[in-house]
């Protein structure tokens, strides 16, 4: 007999039907393609057309915290939250017409009730005749992307904000200048020494990232008030009163303490005691029950009044200071807004320092 089809049997007519060899490769390429499917760190799911789980791997039980025991025979919807029922309807239908369901961003349900944002591909399952007998799913946990992603979207916004707020305060820094200066080189010194004292204050809340210890030595809750300040000084006068406790200030707290203050001072010279050249900040610090309390009192400047609807300023303010556990109180009295700021003394001090 012919080696080479020793291990074949041949038909009436001479054709060889593979058997033997053939037939292992086939059993060891399912066994591979069970392993791999298996042992993949995404949810690899099968379901029948009613929805009900079929197969659940490894991934799948890292994912949604659910054993195959306790998932499989169990109708899909385990996994699917209230108000995203349609979407199991929609996928199914889409099944059972043999389209393909590609990178469908979605949540899922975990077996502790937390929301999982996932990324899912749903493929049809058809049988040896083509016919559609059930579907596969893959679902990638893409949380840290969408974190990301929202990151982004608020920093977006905070650069929008920002620049918004650099423009209002240039702006309104030429209109006090214009009132002190006797000529227009006068004027162009002024502010181009405010310009760049606004930027120094500036960077405080955007410090060098290369550099992790940047500010961690001899800065102090008053001196940056006094740096963010600086560019709203008219003739020598600081237009801020400072008293009471001083407080060294971590390098971890600095940049939101900045930030939180800087915005302070940005809506001051936007609506209150900035806006006008005889306005002025009192703020006054203590330590009391180890918080840091902040009293920041506007005087000299227009009628304030509450605004009616909250801007993204305000969202800022709030994320921040929750950032640093601490809580804002607003006074809208006409004379002039009022702030208390109050922070834990431990979320902000300096680890070297020795307060008595």
């Amino acid at each position: 007999m012919d080696e080479r089809i020793e291990n074949c049997d041949a038909d009436p007519c001479g054709a060889p039907h593979l058997t033997g060899h053939t037939v292992d490769r086939s059993e060891s390429a399912v066994a591979l393609l069970a392993a791999i499917v298996e042992n993949s760190d995404d949810a690899i799911i099968s379901k029948s057309l009613d929805g009900v789980i079929l197969s659940w791997n490894r991934g799948a039980q890292s994912l949604f915290h659910y054993t195959p025991e306790e998932a499989i025979g169990q109708p899909i919807t385990l996994l699917i939250p209230e108000e995203r029922l349609h979407e199991e309807a929609e996928i199914l239908n889409r099944i059972r017409h043999g389209e393909r369901v590609e990178h469908f961003q979605t949540q899922r349900r975990q077996k502790s009730g937390s929301l999982v944002e996932i990324s899912l591909t749903v493929s049809p399952v058809r049988d040896q005749d083509g016919r559609i007998i059930g579907a596969s799913k893959i679902a990638r946990d893409i949380t840290a992307i969408k974190r990301a992603e929202h990151q982004k979207d608020l920093l977006l916004r905070e650069m929008n904000h920002r620049v918004k707020n650099l423009f209002a305060v240039v702006t309104g820094l030429l209109s006090i200048s214009r009132h002190t200066a006797g000529d227009m080189d006068e004027l162009a010194d002024v502010l181009r020494e405010r310009i760049l004292a606004l930027a120094r204050a500036h960077e405080l809340t955007l410090p060098d990232m290369s550099n992790a210890a940047a500010g961690e030595v001899g800065t102090t809750l008053f001196s940056l008030l006094r740096a963010i300040f600086e560019p709203h000084t008219l003739g020598g006068n600081p237009r801020l009163a400072i008293s009471g406790t001083d407080v060294p200030l971590r390098s971890s707290a600095l940049t939101s303490l900045a930030l939180l203050l800087h915005e302070f001072a940005t809506n001051a010279a936007k609506y209150g005691a900035l806006l006008r050249p005889d306005g002025h900040v009192v703020a006054h610090a203590t330590i009391r029950d180890e918080t840091v309390v902040l009293d920041w009192t506007e005087v000299g400047g227009p009628l304030v009044t509450k605004p009616q609807q909250e801007g993204f300023g305000s969202l800022l303010e709030r994320g921040t200071v929750q950032g640093l556990d601490g809580t804002i109180t607003r006074n809208w009295a006409a004379a002039g807004i009022a702030i208390e700021l109050r922070i834990p003394l431990c979320n902000i001090i300096s680890e070297a320092a020795g307060l008595e």
